[in-house]
């Protein structure tokens, strides 16, 4: 109804009325003066948040005032459709400018409606209560999509009340009629929204009696019973999937109620495709409740049902149905009709394939790409879903079930020509760069789990995805190195050495050098691999880390040269201060342990020992070798090693490697880590005995004498291990502590080496004697090791006479003392004595209590004292050999005083014979001989005086 229609005075007239109507009429013109404002106002600008205030206010003081006569009623009437129309107007405006409702607007239709309402039963109007309705209706679907929803069904719920008046059946206008129906759909979509479902339900199921068959209103009325159905499909639960397919029978019920009470064939149309579509969303239900078989029948009658082929759906349907019944070949067939179908869109082509693969598994892939082929021949499909396609089929690339099958099916799918030209072009940069980096992916799974066949043949194919062009010239060269070394993996070395080369033309960097030094490793050409090493820090991109990659290469292959090599050069960057990939200390260790391993690298050992050495010089320990214990692990590995080689060297008699190697062991020991050398006092002192030990074997050994400079060298070595030795700072193997022990045979050798060195220097015989005395008088004395000493001092071209005489004295007195005395080495003794007094007559000096004070006097106390040393002794105790030779040299001694007639030196020394050989066994005859001689010598010494 228009405005013009209402039949009333004017406003104007209103307000010449008498004074008792007053209130009513400044109310009105008030309101009237605000509407008029409202319709002035321009859209473009937003309305004064005071308008729809005063608005409100202004209805809420009419309410008050009512009731009204018809006269004010067609007044309110008229102003509120003017208002009305003014909100339309802004609506429309908002509408075009595709801007959002506001609330604002929604309240100026809520005040507008409410007038209405106020005077709803006007005379004068037709349909007034229906009018009403219409307003309370429209205004509640403002509110529905503003999400006010219990505005929105306070508006229906008027409305409807409005409407309840009249009954249904007397409704003859077809506007009337569909504002019933559409009023309790309205309701229906509020109270779901609501999450009241019953009502919602209840609500559509009484618009069942304002159909008035319409097939607009069958319509209207299926599509939300499908609707609602759809939105619990969506929350793909089980109680939800029952509901909807209750509500889509009803909306299919709808439809063939429908059909069956409208005749127009224009009309009849619309209802069929919602009947298709119901059915296909039924199937939809049936799929996601696993029951195949109805999908099946519901896709049957869609097919009897549609006209011009198949629904895209339709065959989705079908395929996932057959692949739930475990009837692959025919979800194949039906794969394999959506190729032919062109109404079926790209995205559900995909989908399904996905579904038929993920059912089907390894054994589908084939068919799935062949499929896709196909489908590409005959229509256009994006790169975007080939990506797709490619990334569906690749799945979980090395763990899942017929993986490499996949692969190789997927290698030769993007291989195809057709699929390359569809990532060619600029416009395809993106999904080309996607497709590289899919099969690139997918390709590295493999070479880390060391398939590399897979991975090679992966990788060449994302190569097709790479430009020919300067900007990806990296990226290529990139492939071919990870293809480089996937052959390198599978041992095709020809083939590595070619893509390698390719790489190098490509992008000549630091990684392909270090790739083709892996081909020389795997060739077993160790000077090509070092040639190599050295070409690499001649790259713009060379860092430190490539000699440790390559060190790390060559003692996997046991190219040990090569790893010395490289790590050799590795050392040469730590004095440029740079990062390194490892610290220096552990680099030295590598090297070493690495020369080690081979017997003769002892000098090259020494080397590298002797340059760390240098090193911890200039930095200091604690930035060598690091603080704390990990500092004094790796300072210790470093000295037992110069250490075991030191022994090592010396069993093999190099004895000047060997002295150079205790030298160094004895600097390393010297190390202080956190301040202090702890408990390493002993090896410094045995490293340096051993170190001049070795020094004076080499001299013996190769009959080179030793330069002043090497003995003075030497003792002062030894003096520096003797302050150890003497200061109290170390411990023999008796005590309890066993890291600061010096084995007692050390002291020994220290002593022999002094001794050896100090007879090179004038005026050292009293040192020598002071060393041996010192050595004699501690706790460490062993008599054989004074012995050998003894030795030493009476043979050779340096002997000390008076030295092996104090030694020789010094040991027997040592050996008499013991509790089982070694009457052998004894009785050598007692000769080697012998010997040297009567050698070096003169110059020694034997003080012994039986001697006198010539040299004759000094033998013979040594005889004598063998005499008493024997007298006790069971036969043979004493070796019989020394008795018989003391026997007959103390006799033979008597030979030229009998010639010179010494009466008392002869029968001196005859006697002497006499009783030794009379405690020897097996002497008796020699004995009575003597006797015999001594009775003869008498008798003529009593009658002629004289011999």
């Amino acid at each position: 109804m228009r405005i013009t229609e209402i039949s009333s005075p004017d406003l104007r007239q209103t307000q010449t009325q008498s004074h008792s109507q007053d209130p009513i009429s400044d109310l009105l013109c008030k309101l009237e003066a605000l509407t008029t404002e409202i319709e002035r106002h321009s859209p473009e600008s937003p309305l004064p948040e005071s308008v729809p205030a005063a608005l409100r206010h202004g209805l809420t003081q009419l309410t008050s005032l009512a009731p009204f006569q018809n006269s004010v009623k067609l007044q309110i009437w008229k102003l509120s459709y003017r208002l009305w129309n003014a909100c339309v107007d802004l609506f429309n405006f908002v509408r075009s400018s595709s801007s959002k409702i506001t609330e604002e607007h929604a309240k100026l239709r809520q005040v507008s409606v409410d007038l209405l309402f106020l005077v709803v039963d006007v005379s004068g109007v037709p349909s007034p209560y229906f009018k009403c309705a219409s307003f309370f209706y429209k205004t509640g679907i403002i509110w529905h999509e503003l999400h006010k929803y219990d505005l929105a069904s306070n508006c229906f719920e008027k409305a409807t009340d409005l409407t309840s008046n009249v009954e249904i059946t007397n409704v003859s206008d077809r506007d009337e009629r569909r504002l019933i129906l559409d009023l309790n759909i309205a309701r229906s979509k509020t109270a779901w929204e609501v999450s009241d479902r019953n009502l919602a339900i209840n609500l559509l199921n009484r618009s069942k009696r304002a159909l008035f068959g319409t097939a607009e209103n069958y319509m209207a009325l299926a599509n939300q019973y499908t609707n609602f159905g759809k939105l619990l499909l969506s929350k793909n639960e089980v109680s939800a999937v029952n509901e909807a397919l209750k509500l889509m029978s009803e909306a299919l019920e709808l439809c063939e109620k429908g059909l069956r009470n409208v005749k127009k064939p224009d009309e009849t149309l619309a209802l069929k495709e919602l009947r298709l579509k119901t059915l296909r969303f039924m199937a939809a239900s049936h799929l996601q409740r696993d029951e195949f078989e109805n999908v099946l029948k519901c896709v049957r009658v869609l097919r009897d049902g549609e006209k011009g082929g198949d629904h895209p759906s339709s065959s989705v349907l079908a395929m996932k149905a057959w692949l739930g019944l475990g009837r692959h070949g025919e979800a194949e067939k039906e794969l394999k009709g959506m190729v032919v179908n062109k109404g079926i869109p790209e995205g559900v082509w995909v989908s399904a394939m996905e579904s038929y693969l993920q059912a089907v598994g390894t054994s589908g892939a084939e068919t799935a790409m062949g499929v896709f082929l196909g489908f590409l021949g005959r229509a256009h499909v994006s790169a975007a879903t080939a990506i797709r396609v490619v990334q569906r089929v690749v799945g979980d690339c090395v763990n899942g079930e017929g993986a490499r099958v996949r692969a190789k099916v997927v290698a030769e799918f993007v291989s195809n020509d057709k699929l390359v030209a569809l990532f060619a072009g600029d416009l395809a940069a993106n999904q080309r760069s996607a497709m590289h980096a899919l099969l690139w992916n997918c390709a590295a799974d493999y070479f880390r789990s060391k398939d590399y066949e897979v991975s090679a043949e992966m990788f060449e194919k994302s190569l097709l995805y790479v430009p020919h062009d300067i900007e990806n010239r990296s990226l290529r060269a990139k492939g071919y190195r990870v293809l480089c070394l996937c052959h390198l993996g599978l041992s095709h070395l020809d083939r590595a050495q070619e893509y390698i080369d390719e790489a190098a033309k490509l992008e000549p960097n630091v990684a392909s050098a270090f790739l083709k030094f892996k081909i020389y490793l795997q060739n077993n050409d160790h000077n090509g691999a070092i040639t190599q090493i050295q070409t690499m820090p001649t790259c713009i991109d060379f860092t430190p880390e490539f000699l440790s990659l390559s060190a790390h290469e060559a003692i996997a292959c046991r190219a040990l040269p090569v790893a010395v090599n490289s790590l050799s050069h590795l050392l040469t960057f730590f004095l440029n201060g740079k990062p390194m990939p490892t610290t220096e200390v552990i680099a030295f260790r590598t090297l070493i342990t690495i020369l080690i391993q081979e017997p003769g690298n002892e000098p090259e050992i020494l080397k590298y020992m002797k340059k760390a050495h240098t090193r911890f010089s200039e930095l200091g320990p604690e930035c060598f070798f690091g603080t704390g214990e990990v500092g004094k692990r790796e300072h210790n590995w470093f000295a037992l090693n110069l250490w075991n080689l030191g022994l090592k060297s010396g069993q093999e008699k190099k004895y000047e490697l060997c002295g150079e190697l205790f030298k160094m062991c004895a600097e390393y020991y010297g190390v202080k880590i956190d301040g202090q050398t702890e408990g390493n006092n002993s090896m410094i002192c045995k490293s340096m005995i051993l170190a001049v030990s070795a020094m004076l074997a080499g001299e013996k050994e190769s009959k080179n004498t030793l330069s002043d400079n090497e003995v003075k060298h030497a003792i002062e070595l030894l003096e520096r291990s003797g302050k150890i030795l003497m200061s109290g700072s170390t411990k023999t193997h008796l005590d309890d502590d066993q890291n600061t022990t010096i084995e007692p045979h050390f002291y020994f050798i220290y002593t022999l080496s002094a001794y050896d060195l100090y007879t090179r220097l004038n005026n050292t015989e009293s040192k020598q004697l002071v060393c041996i005395k010192n050595y004699a008088n501690s706790k460490h004395f062993n008599p054989n090791y004074l012995l050998q000493i003894a030795l030493n001092a009476s043979e050779g071209p340096r002997s000390n006479p008076k030295i092996a005489t104090f030694c020789l004295k010094t040991c027997i007195s040592s050996l008499l003392s013991s509790l089982s005395p070694d009457y052998q080495t004894i009785s050598l003794i007692i000769r080697k004595l012998i010997t040297i007094i009567s050698v070096h007559k003169g110059n020694v000096d034997y003080d012994d209590d039986d001697g006198g004070g010539g040299d004759d006097d000094g033998v013979y106390g040594i005889y004598k004292k063998a005499l008493r040393i024997m007298v006790g002794l069971k036969a043979g105790e004493y070796p019989v050999e020394e008795g018989k030779w003391l026997a007959m040299t103390a006799w033979n001694r008597a030979a030229l005083p009998v010639k010179l007639g010494q009466v008392v030196e002869a029968k001196k020394w005859m006697d002497m014979g006499l009783e030794l050989a009379g405690r020897v066994a097996g002497m008796d005859t020699y004995k009575a001989c003597m006797e015999d001689f001594v009775s003869g010598v008498e008798k003529k010494v009593q009658s002629h005086g004289h011999l």
